[in-house]
């Protein structure tokens, strides 16, 4: 038998003249979620409907838990705009429940305001005849073993006991494109799903030291872009070896500067993709304090290196709170993988956490940095990451 499944957004509806394009757009991601799995869209008056065959159930809600501007979702069973058929398809739900089922509530939301019954008279009238035909049933409007929601609209009435949770925000592609620069850690993966929550499309770019890092390092990463392309459709995923550039900052550069160096090397690589690939902004897992490089000051000299703008949604989580979210992402295992990335093969054992611009430019006037770069972007690999499911 098809299912049924109905989408509710909800910042969408606040945002007046341009609420068609947000809606448009989260049409077409929701079409793409479902698509590999024979579900089709409608839309609906403040709502979209999702139809598809009963088997693929379970993956269809998902999918859909996870899509960006969603902010719950349900299963439901659909009949006329008729009173004593709403009453009929709440008794068969009803009388499908397991035993144990005795105290229940019953709400009713009614967008089409010419059905004939209000919002409280339909609750009344459906409570009272579920009553007669299972006295045991008790009103309980506070902790009801189950509810029974009621959607009256223009065109028919939906049931449903169940509410799903999704992530909320905004659809993926409505604010603009961003390059994440992805680690491999537990906090860039976090800061890309932020990003994607405010309607970011993402690209990532993740730098590797190979053969001083792994190919499982890499493998982590794609992972990890899976992980993400569940949330915001398939992820572009460029990969820049910067193993020559690490060896030439060790011969010519003091070893407490390393990184902040090394960093501000990554940020001009990824500008130089960013303005290929018309990307409007960077996103880095940065958190204030948190490590040497993430100090400040140290956040200032690498930041003048690039002409983007760089977003760092993490800027004021401490790192419990970044775990956290990152086990609900599903992307905590994934990120604690002991696999090194290039930032840790080659850590300086007192890095220095107050540099000063002038010192850092001095270092790299000694340096061909145009040459560097333009190496490392000879190395650039990219693929297009989609989810795993």
């Amino acid at each position: 038998m098809p299912v049924k499944i109905l989408i509710r957004y909800g910042e969408i509806a606040l945002k007046g003249k341009n609420r068609g394009q947000f809606e448009k757009q989260l049409h077409r991601n929701l079409k793409a979620a479902v698509r590999d799995y024979s579900g089709e869209v409608i839309k609906l008056y403040g709502r979209f409907m999702v139809t598809g065959p009963g088997e693929n159930l379970e993956i269809l809600l998902e999918r859909l838990c996870k899509v960006f501007g969603v902010v719950s979702i349900s299963s439901v069973r659909e009949t006329e705009l008729d009173l004593d058929q709403i009453k009929d398809l709440a008794a068969g739900i009803v009388g499908s429940l397991p035993s144990g089922h005795n105290t229940f509530k019953i709400e009713t939301r009614r967008s089409n305001k010419n059905f004939p019954y209000s919002s409280p008279e339909i609750n009344q009238l459906l409570g009272s005849h579920l009553q007669e035909l299972f006295p045991d049933l008790i009103v309980n409007l506070k902790q009801p073993s189950f509810k029974l929601s009621v959607e009256i609209g223009f065109d028919q009435a939906f049931l449903y006991l169940d509410r799903l949770a999704g992530p909320g925000g905004l659809p993926v592609g409505t604010t603009g494109r961003s390059l994440l620069m992805l680690s491999g850690g537990i906090d860039s993966p976090v800061a890309g799903w932020l990003s994607m929550k405010r309607g970011l499309s993402v690209e990532a770019l993740h730098f590797h030291s190979f053969p001083f890092t792994s190919k499982h390092s890499q493998e982590k990463v794609r992972e990890l872009c899976r992980k993400l392309a569940a949330y915001g459709g398939k992820i572009p995923l460029h990969m820049i070896s910067v193993t020559a550039i690490q060896k030439e900052l060790r011969a010519k550069c003091p070893e407490e500067l390393s990184i902040i160096l090394l960093r501000r090397m990554m940020f001009r690589l990824a500008d130089l993709i960013s303005k290929q690939r018309g990307l409007q902004a960077l996103i880095t897992g940065d958190s204030l304090g948190q490590v040497a490089s993430q100090t400040l000051e140290s956040i200032t000299v690498i930041t003048a290196a690039t002409e983007m703008l760089v977003l760092r949604p993490l800027v004021g989580l401490d790192k419990r709170e970044i775990i956290d979210m990152a086990i609900d992402i599903d992307t905590y295992d994934t990120s604690i993988l002991p696999y090194e990335d290039c930032c840790t093969v080659f850590l300086p054992k007192h890095p220095v956490t107050k540099p000063k611009l002038e010192v850092i430019e001095r270092f790299e006037a000694g340096l061909q940095i145009e040459e560097m770069l333009e190496g490392a972007s000879k190395t650039l690999e990219t693929a297009i990451i989609k989810s795993e499911s």
